[in-house]
């Protein structure tokens, strides 16, 4: 038996709705149905979500995790964030994985986009 790959992927958050807000508008994320303590986004091949912190204290949200999201385009959703002012982690550069930047979210994780299917 072996496992066969990530199925479901949830970043723990201060403030759900204003993260669900920020994947929402810079992002286009769409809200599928979920548990109160989270929103739930219709992305494919898995599941992403936002959720409320776990028992115990989270010195820093964001730090540790290596996220990687496909986007068509990345240059358009880079310019976006730029001009509102979102942390840019890493400029556009193309590389193996098409066109890909980090941003970081309201609570700091660093988000990839890449555009290589």
């Amino acid at each position: 038996m072996a496992v066969t790959g990530p199925d479901f992927v949830s970043l723990q958050v201060s403030d759900i709705e204003r993260s669900a807000a920020f994947y929402e508008k810079y992002l286009g994320l769409r809200r599928r149905p979920g548990p109160p303590h989270a929103v739930v986004f219709d992305t494919a091949p898995i599941a992403f979500a936002v959720r409320s912190l776990v028992a115990g204290p989270i010195a820093e949200p964001g730090r540790g995790v290596a996220l990687w999201l496909h986007a068509h385009d990345t240059q358009e959703i880079h310019d976006e964030l730029a001009g509102a002012g979102v942390t840019i982690v890493s400029a556009p550069v193309d590389g193996p994985f098409g066109r890909t930047f980090t941003f970081a979210d309201p609570d700091g994780y660093e988000v990839t986009l890449h555009d290589r299917a």
